[in-house]
Parts: structure tokens; sequence; C-alpha cells
């Protein structure tokens, strides 16, 4: 089952109901509903702060129309989770070897130091 989002505005701690994203091209600030999921770009919005969101003079706000509502928890979650745990739990898995570093081998740059001798 997906976790709640919260709110992006400091100190907001209501769930996420709506995504906002920015067209910096067209000076346009859209809030829809909540995105499926989280983008680095995106902002997720409680319901109070989707709707009253301001922009900068000159800027324009494209909302969407209807209410906003939190999202269901779908049978695919719940099938992703469990094979997710399926498979981590499997004990015949197969372990994939890490890749060498470009360039070949490297000395590690850090080093254990003898404790200091007290006199």
């Amino acid at each position: 089952m997906r976790s709640v989002r919260r709110c992006s505005r400091t100190g907001c701690l209501n769930p996420a109901v709506a995504t906002l994203t920015y067209a910096y091209a067209d000076s346009t600030a859209v809030v829809g509903p909540l995105a499926t999921y989280a983008e680095p770009h995106s902002y997720d919005l409680c319901e109070e702060h989707a709707l009253r969101l301001t922009v900068p003079r000159g800027w324009e706000v494209v909302r969407h129309d209807g209410e906003f509502a939190l999202p269901e928890p779908s049978v695919d979650d719940l099938t992703a989770l469990a094979e997710a745990v399926r498979e981590a739990g499997r004990v015949d898995r197969p372990v994939p070897e890490p890749e060498p570093a470009p360039g070949g081998p490297r000395r590690a740059h850090l080093r254990v130091l003898p404790d200091p001798v007290s006199d």
C-alpha cells in the first residue's frame, strides 16, 4: 500500500491531494490532481494550500476543475508490495556481482590509525 504523501509546504502535515508544477516559459502555475509519483520539480499540496495558492503578478494559475481527493490504494499497489517482499525473501535469488570501477582498482583514501599512546 502506498504511503501517504504530505503537503510540501513547510510545517503542514496534511495529506497531499494536488500537485503543483510550473511552466516557467509561459509564466504559469498548474495545480492538478495528485500525480502518481512524486517528481523532483513538482510540489505536493494539501487541499487548503492548493486552493489558496497565489502567484506573482503577471503569472497565471491553471487549476483543476472539481474536488481534490485522497488517492485510493489500488490492487496494483498491494500486488507490487507483496511481490517485492517475496523477492527480497528468496534465498535462491541471484546476487549481482559489483562492476569493477572504471580505470581498474583504486586504493582507498581512508586508513585506520593506531590509537595514540598515552604516557
